[in-house]
């Protein structure tokens, strides 16, 4: 059944929406679950179970492959109460009315479903007539699931290294696969090949022979060629993609995989154009494969959706990039966490993010992984990170090690944010003998990382009341740029009103647009690119710069089209968008310059 939302809840950190479906996926919303930390979710089973009186047996580290039995149980769970509390809301009905007129009332002014349900009530159609109509109409929420590919670390028992299938991320997969749910896994940073290649081994990911699929992949990508690389990759294992998440390299939360300067807007262009010629080539591919399987192969096409997410935040622009780019559903992230009935969110955290400006939401070095994070200024795990720091004891106990990859002195990989790496990596620069001001430098750097795979779940644990000797009190959080322009706790009824253009909760009238948000985050991301290459400049650094240039100057000259030639869409806000977008080509040409002198000076130099 078609779902009548035209957004959904992407997933937040390992523990802000580890039980949104529970809250939102009886009113038809669909939302994600992070299945990395199984510490948080074998704990948050435990929470429910006591809170809905469930039997519960802990599964513990003792277990044979207690990772991926946890997550399992987990999902099961999850889906059992979410289908317990839709079952209740279609049939409360009858004596009272509130859910079911909550459902409704939050659907798209546009949905079929909410002009025949007025329809009904309005010709005084009996509860029993209702009732059966919202049992045959109403859908549930998908409970889907995140897989960040790239922590999928080796493990061993008794210092003996594990088969590949125990690695952290082959165990998430089986543990969703071994799941009952029928719903999506979206799979987050990149490809990874022998991760994908497991995919092969669960039945569920096969059409059945009405062509259908139990479980579906969904990948996140930056762009156009990435979804058609790693589309390939699957079709020739037998296996589709049945969506291809769009998200902005840099106008999103969490880690940021910054584009070489391909900007959303031209991307999301190319798959409109390319839409049908990606699904026919990656078709072709899959029907083969699944042929030399001997497997069922259906005689067209599966469904694929194209959907985006990243820095979204008026009617406007949601049901813009809907209609021009043809998408299928758009990804609403941010403005949910300031959402109690959506996101596990503490309420210091979450005042932090009420009174956030745009100089508190900045793009950090903080992650283990060395990849940009975006970040709020004073998050309370940071100002534990400098406590240790100046107690003469930096880094993490790293207590749940989700993060680590590094080997640079270790044989078994550990984490950048803990405190034996820490403790290692400060020994060797004390022994380099560096001015004090040399030495600060590195130094910072080396305590900036923090240890995000506690601080990004210990949210849920704080506001439930969960035991967390071992984590303790900080708390990390990851909310985009688009942060600055949301003040106060909104409920999800308004939350949704705002999406769908039936109220607005944005009070400042300076928030940009979208892509132009976008634009000057990666002139600043390019500007920052510039300063590290001024003291000496390598070819590799000359040439990532001048495509990065390239890149920028196409997205701009696209916009500057897009902007001049539409009509009857921000008509209120069309005069802003092109006099920002003049700025920013201002901005832009002084770095084109930096550039060309820094590239003048190589020259000369050679």
């Amino acid at each position: 059944m078609k779902n009548e939302h035209t957004f959904h809840v992407p997933v937040m950190g390992l523990g802000f929406t580890i039980d949104t479906p529970v809250r939102v996926a009886k009113y038809g919303i669909s939302s994600v679950i992070s299945i990395i930390d199984d510490i948080l979710i074998e704990k948050m089973r435990g929470f429910y179970c006591e809170k809905l009186n469930i039997p519960y047996e802990p599964i513990t580290e003792k277990a044979e492959d207690f990772r991926a039995k946890r997550i399992t149980a987990y999902l099961n769970l999850i889906d059992d109460i979410v289908k317990d509390n839709f079952d209740e809301l279609k049939n409360s009905f009858a004596e009272d009315r509130t859910e079911v007129e909550k459902y409704i009332d939050m659907l798209p002014d546009s949905s079929e479903l909410k002009q025949e349900f007025c329809e009904l009530v309005e010709n005084n159609k009996n509860a029993n007539d209702i009732k059966d109509w919202l049992h045959n109409n109403l859908t549930v929420g998908s409970i889907d699931v995140n897989i960040m590919t790239k922590l999928d670390k080796v493990n061993y028992l008794k210092d003996e290294k594990l088969p590949s299938e125990y690695n952290d991320a082959h165990a998430a997969l089986r543990g969703f696969a071994n799941s009952k749910l029928s719903t999506s896994i979206i799979l987050s940073a990149g490809l990874n090949a022998r991760l994908y290649g497991y995919f092969e081994k669960f039945e569920d990911f096969y059409p059945d022979e009405n062509g259908n699929l139990k479980k579906k992949i969904v990948l996140k990508v930056s762009d156009y060629r990435s979804a058609i690389i790693q589309g390939k990759f699957f079709a020739k294992k037998g296996l589709w993609v049945s969506e291809y998440r769009i998200e902005s390299g840099l106008n999103c939360g969490g880690h940021a995989f910054a584009s070489d300067g391909f900007l959303m807007g031209p991307i999301l262009d190319e798959f409109r154009v390319s839409r049908e010629t990606l699904i026919e080539t990656i078709f072709d591919i899959y029907s083969l494969a699944l042929k030399n399987k001997n497997r069922i192969c259906p005689q067209k096409s599966l469904d694929v959706k194209i959907t985006a997410q990243g820095g979204i935040g008026t009617f406007e622009e949601h049901q813009f990039i809907l209609d021009y780019y043809k998408l299928d559903s758009v990804g609403w992230a941010t403005p949910f966490l300031l959402v109690p009935e959506v996101t596990n969110v503490d309420k210091l955290t979450r005042n932090m993010l009420i009174e956030a400006k745009e100089k508190d939401l900045y793009l950090s070095k903080i992650s283990p992984l060395g990849v940009p994070f975006n970040s709020l200024r004073g998050n309370t795990k940071d100002i534990e990170k400098q406590m240790l720091v100046d107690k003469g004891r930096p880094g993490s106990p790293c207590p749940k090690k989700f993060l680590v990859s590094n080997t640079e002195f270790t044989e078994k990989a550990i984490c950048a944010a803990s405190r034996q790496y820490q403790s290692l990596k400060i020994k060797e620069l004390d022994s380099k003998n560096l001015s004090p001001e040399e030495h600060k430098v590195h130094f910072d750097k080396i305590v900036s990382k923090s240890c995000l795979c506690v601080g990004l779940g210990t949210s849920p644990l704080i506001n439930n009341d969960i035991d967390r000797k071992v984590e303790g009190e900080g708390v990390s959080i990851c909310p985009g740029p688009n942060m600055a322009y949301y003040s106060k706790i909104i409920s999800l009824k308004k939350m949704v009103d705002h999406i769908y253009g039936r109220t607005n909760i944005i009070k400042r009238n300076d928030r940009p647009n979208m892509f132009i948000k976008e634009l000057n985050l990666y002139i600043d991301f390019l500007k920052d690119k510039i300063e590290e290459t001024k003291a000496s400049i390598t070819n590799k650094q000359e040439k990532y710069l001048l495509t990065f240039e390239q890149n920028l100057k196409d997205g701009i000259s696209y916009y500057t089209r897009l902007f001049n030639d539409l009509t009857d869409v921000f008509e209120d806000t069309k005069s802003c968008i092109l006099k920002d977008l003049e700025a920013s080509k201002k901005t832009f040409h002084h770095l084109i310059l930096e550039i060309e002198n820094l590239t003048l000076s190589t020259a000369i130099a050679s």
